[in-house]
């Protein structure tokens, strides 16, 4: 099989979590390149449905590499409480072994997930439809340069002051209420008490995934969302903030195309969309 990537061919929601899950079973490590907890497959074992945000479907199998690379933007809290924890109450233990986490990976904070939810949608009648889990204001953050990386909170010299500086909370901090800015200051320390706890997991995924590539394991890279929600390819404005296409996993993971060996794209026979925008209907004029 060597490296494939599999991406969804239509807007998400096609059933790459089966297909994920069936090709695990001949891999030896599961890449995670973009997204975050807004996006993810189902699988079902048995009687137990799992539905796995951030963490790549492989988790479920033992044996098994998973890595959440560098192109993903990580929310600590789901990832810990909503995931991790879930998990490890089903008899799935996550530690160094079937995880690691990229210290390049860009931190979703809570309180910006719940300005999202609280607030009014800038664009009114116009929104795209988003899960307002601060997906998008990460990807903004990192795209303008201010937003902080999961290994600059497990430096030893790394203070709050040093790490906040020019981001999206220094910003909040200085320019809303005492209460706001009490609740900003519980949120980073909530954030820096569950990267403490998954400081383990944490490494340079990119030399991860390039050694074993040299030892000659096989490697999945699992899409998440669909080919048309891709930020540039997409039917922009409603879209991801991210790219759901193959060239993604490359970005997203720090493995260059020529190392793909093959790219696989699921999609259904029926065709639905996520979130809002324009959806082309069948055309009357085509046999049905």
């Amino acid at each position: 099989m060597s490296n494939i990537v599999l991406v969804g061919a239509q807007w998400g929601d096609e059933g790459k979590g089966k297909v994920i899950d069936y090709l695990t079973d001949k891999v030896d490590v599961v890449v995670r390149s973009q997204g975050g907890n807004n996006a993810g497959h189902t699988v079902v074992v048995g009687e137990k449905k799992y539905i796995l945000r951030l963490l790549p479907s492989g988790i479920l199998r033992r044996g098994k590499l998973c890595v959440i690379g560098n192109g993903v933007v990580l929310d600590p809290i789901a990832l810990w409480k909503k995931k991790i924890s879930e998990l490890a109450a089903h008899g799935v233990k996550i530690n160094s072994k079937n995880l690691l986490i990229s210290e390049c990976a860009h931190l979703v904070f809570p309180f910006i997930r719940r300005s999202m939810s609280n607030g009014k949608s800038p664009r009114g009648r116009q929104k795209i439809g988003t899960t307002k889990r601060g997906i998008g204001p990460a990807y903004g953050d990192k795209i303008a340069r201010i937003g902080i990386r999961l290994g600059e909170l497990l430096q030893p010299k790394c203070s709050r002051r040093n790490c906040v500086r020019g981001s999206r909370m220094s910003t909040l901090s200085s320019e809303t209420s005492v209460k706001s800015r009490s609740d900003v200051r519980r949120c980073w320390i909530s954030i820096w008490k569950l990267v403490k706890k998954i400081r383990p997991l944490v490494t340079n995924t990119v030399l991860t995934i390039h050694k074993a590539m040299a030892a000659g394991q096989e490697i999945l890279f699992e899409g998440a969302q669909g080919t048309f929600l891709d930020v540039d390819h997409g039917t922009y404005p409603y879209v991801t903030s991210s790219n759901t296409t193959a060239g993604g996993a490359c970005t997203g993971s720090g493995v260059p195309p020529n190392r793909i060996d093959r790219v696989v794209g699921a999609m259904k026979a029926y065709t639905t969309r996520v979130g809002e925008g324009p959806f082309p209907p069948q055309d009357a004029s085509l046999p049905t």
